[in-house]
């Protein structure tokens, strides 16, 4: 009889996770390249336009690590960009109209997101109800909460809150004017706590036994179950993770946009659902790394500074071509779970 940890080890399937994981960096490298060879006279070449990728989707990473762990377990949320939305509504309402300091906002944008994945994920893991349609209604509710709150837009002009938003980090690389003069690029402190979080969920993953238990119960809950794993439990935590990320990563989008709005973030859940599965996170669980899907944000970004670059298309192109590699990554999944499944039978 095999033992939970053996049961865990094969549920990674680290085959799948390897195949994938190299054709999404190959992906980026190409895009990023072919951007640099045809708009180096634009600036693409330039350490910065790289650097611009992270700066402006340091809350989009973080909220996709925390879609990438539900997805893990087999399960979804279509909550997070309302999430984000009432996280930024309400951060910009105390800071602006409160008097509250920013330490509040961030208090109170981690409260937002754990309430969210508290009363999701025991909606989902203890009373069986599908998550698509529990997270369906959250988003219904955060975004209903957030017109409550304000239905007019509310710029953050707290000092200290634009002092956060505004600290720039040098980095020791950049490029030379033709004078001589050296142009560090930089980043923001979001993007230095989006990676962070990147590191710790992929240690949490590899070495933890709770990121063990994820695998384990979306590759096979039946079996799962059978070696002892508590899949209600494991399956709260993870609800309850994504949703302290979705409240971090919503403040985080706040400090980019330093305002608070009722149609703000839209859309940004299938943002980083796509982001997952770009980067070789199956829909069926047990498949996923958060270092592809911050290659699957990567791409998103790249797609989108290209077509910004060149001037003359529609913004809509950026959920053009996403939708396209979207669908791309989710036949290759099929493929993949289609062949495991032939070695299974014989």
């Amino acid at each position: 009889m095999l033992d939970k940890l053996t049961l865990v080890k094969k549920s990674k399937k680290p085959g799948a996770v390897a195949f994938l994981l190299m054709i999404t960096i190959l992906l980026f490298v190409v895009m990023y390249s072919i951007g640099m060879i045809v708009f180096v006279n634009k600036g693409f070449a330039k350490p910065q336009m790289f650097m611009n990728l992270f700066i402006s989707n340091a809350g989009l990473i973080v909220i996709s690590c925390g879609l990438t762990i539900v997805m893990i377990t087999g399960g979804i949320d279509i909550s997070v960009g309302s999430v984000t939305a009432l996280v930024c509504m309400v951060a910009a309402d105390l800071m602006e109209h409160k008097g509250m300091s920013v330490y509040m906002a961030l208090l109170s944008a981690l409260l937002i997101g754990l309430a969210f994945g508290v009363v999701q994920g025991f909606l989902i893991s203890y009373l069986d109800i599908q998550p698509f349609i529990v997270t369906l209604a959250g988003l219904f509710f955060g975004r209903g909460m957030t017109a409550v709150v304000s239905t007019q837009m509310i710029a953050v002009k707290n000092a200290e809150f634009l002092q956060w938003a505004n600290a720039k980090i040098n980095l020791p690389i950049g490029y030379t004017k033709k004078n001589g003069t050296f142009i560090p690029s930089y980043i923001y402190p979001t993007v230095v706590v989006a990676l962070i979080i990147v590191i710790l969920i992929t240690i949490m993953l590899q070495r933890c036994n709770f990121g063990r238990e994820l695998y384990a119960i979306g590759g096979n809950q039946q079996s799962a179950l059978m070696m002892g794993l508590n899949v209600r439990r494991v399956k709260m935590k993870a609800y309850v993770l994504d949703g302290l990320l979705a409240g971090l990563g919503g403040f985080l989008f706040c400090l980019n946009s330093c305002a608070g709005f009722v149609e703000q973030a839209k859309g940004l859940e299938m943002d980083a659902i796509s982001a997952a599965v770009i980067g070789g996170t199956l829909l069926s669980g047990g498949v996923g790394t958060v270092v592809g899907t911050l290659f699957g944000v990567l791409i998103k970004g790249t797609i989108a500074s290209l077509i910004t670059t060149q001037g003359t298309l529609s913004s809509w192109w950026v959920r053009i071509v996403l939708s396209a590699l979207l669908c791309f990554f989710i036949v290759l999944q099929a493929i993949i779970a289609g062949v495991g499944g032939k070695k299974l039978k014989k």
